[in-house]
């Protein structure tokens, strides 16, 4: 007769190898999952939520989010600020893609009323210091969106357009310490205000450039009501003193816009800030 062979028995060893190859292989499943549902959610966050992030800068809103963090569009609102009852919404939508490379961030954003072309935004580091840069850019806006930002513009709801240029215009953040290079030219054309019965009041000119400092210039172009100014960034605040100003024969047509831009002295007003 023949015996049938008996099984080696499973030795414990034997056993806890088998338990722990079964144990590493649903490690690595439940870790694939994860990792899986990681990368998709942030590839596919939705844009919404960017909303918090950029209320949280007082004075700008998204509104109507679409698409995702790295590529969407939405509408921007402008306000006066926490309490403020101010509001202006930008004509038509933004639109933004985000990216990554090996050492900077870097943001496209077009907004369709005002940009031929999308700004380039960039955030990186470069010999030991973060650098933030914005590609040379013109663009043209309404000046009404200004009322959305409050005081003082609510109250001089301003007309006419505001042509901005940049030109190698950067900060750089080092040892604690941020300084600005470049230049940005804002034009304000045709400007006119609900507060005025001449319009356009004319035209004018604020120019800044920033190099070991960074200073302000403000000029009147043409116009009835004369602006001129000059200021700098100082101590981490503003400093400007400018002037406004028209001839005696017009100034009953803008004594209120001259009453609300500075301290009135006639025919004059006294523009300071900081």
């Amino acid at each position: 007769m023949t015996m049938a062979r008996r099984k080696p028995a499973v030795t414990e060893r034997q056993a806890l190898v088998r338990q722990g190859a079964r144990a590493a292989s649903w490690f690595a499943a439940w870790l694939g999952l994860l990792l899986g549902l990681g990368m998709a959610l942030l590839t596919q966050a939705p844009a919404r939520w960017l909303a918090p992030w950029i209320a949280a800068s007082g004075q700008l809103q998204l509104l109507d989010a679409q698409g995702t963090v790295w590529q969407g569009s939405g509408r921007l609102l402008l306000t006066g600020g926490p309490g403020s009852r101010d509001r202006a919404l930008l004509p038509e939508r933004i639109e933004w893609r985000l990216g990554l490379n090996w050492n900077a961030v870097n943001l496209d954003l077009k907004a369709r009323c005002c940009m031929s072309q999308p700004l380039r935004i960039s955030l990186g580091w470069q010999g030991g210091a973060a650098r933030l840069s914005l590609a040379d850019q013109q663009s043209l806006w309404p000046a009404d969106i200004l009322s959305g930002l409050g005081t003082p513009w609510n109250t001089l709801k301003p007309s006419g357009t505001l042509q901005l240029q940049t030109q190698g215009l950067h900060w750089r953040w080092n040892a604690g310490q941020a300084q600005l290079q470049g230049s940005a030219m804002l034009d304000l054309q045709n400007l006119g205000s609900a507060l005025s019965t001449v319009s356009p009041m004319g035209n004018y000119r604020l120019n800044l450039q920033a190099a070991q400092q960074v200073q302000v210039t403000l000029t009147t172009v043409e116009g009835a009501l004369q602006l001129q100014g000059q200021g700098q960034w100082l101590a981490g605040r503003w400093r400007f003193q400018g002037q406004a100003s028209t001839e005696p024969a017009l100034e009953p047509a803008l004594g209120n816009v001259l009453n609300i831009i500075g301290r009135r002295e006639g025919a004059r007003s006294n523009i300071t800030i900081g």
